[in-house]
């Protein structure tokens, strides 16, 4: 049988038709499928989780029918309560589908402890960078007699005094005690008499 006569021929014809019944369904039947699976049209709106503790955040996430995980704890914020979420992926007011993981940070419970840096003999404006550089603040400052001009003398804290490697909370204020620079050098009348 030559090509022309198959190809005109009813067995090939019967076979096209069935072909493209065969496709027609299996297209119509993956397309229901792919609906009912992905959940196509179905929009929930992703709640402002920020500042709640995660068994609020966990029941009001469940009553949507959405999942959280918990990714990280971040550095303490003063401003969120401890232990409260900070960040949240995907953001407030987004649109997602049923069981959608909702990825989020969490506020640490406190400040971490950090080594004080040492600060004696050092000017009050190097000290000053130092304590910034390592998240603490300067508090109070005193001035006691010395030859150096604002130079660090001792550290406080609460008024103890501290020395550089004791741990300290992160933010927390340093006081600092310097030279007031007006002590000059001792020197006798006798040794004032003879000078040239």
């Amino acid at each position: 049988m030559s090509l022309k006569n198959f190809l005109t021929s009813k067995a090939f014809l019967k076979q096209i038709i069935i072909a493209l019944i065969v496709t027609v369904i299996v297209v119509f039947a993956v397309m229901k499928w792919l609906n009912s699976t992905t959940n196509h049209d179905q929009k929930i709106q992703v709640p402002d989780l920020t500042k709640k503790l995660v068994n609020k955040a966990e029941a009001e996430l469940e009553a949507l029918t959405l999942t959280y995980v918990i990714v990280d704890t971040v550095d303490y914020k003063p401003d969120y309560p401890a232990y409260s979420i900070v960040q949240q992926d995907p953001l407030p007011k987004a649109y997602v589908k049923e069981n959608r993981k909702i990825y989020i940070k969490l506020n640490a419970g406190g400040y971490d402890d950090i080594n004080l840096p040492d600060l004696i003999q050092k000017t009050k404006r190097a000290s000053e960078s130092m304590l910034k550089s390592v998240g603490l603040e300067i508090g109070e400052v005193t001035y006691k007699p010395y030859l150096a001009k604002d130079v660090v003398l001792e550290m406080r804290q609460n008024g103890k005094k501290v020395k550089a490697g004791d741990k300290v909370k992160k933010a927390s204020k340093i006081d600092l005690v310097l030279g007031d620079g007006k002590t000059g050098y001792n020197i006798s009348d006798d040794d004032r008499d003879n000078m040239p």
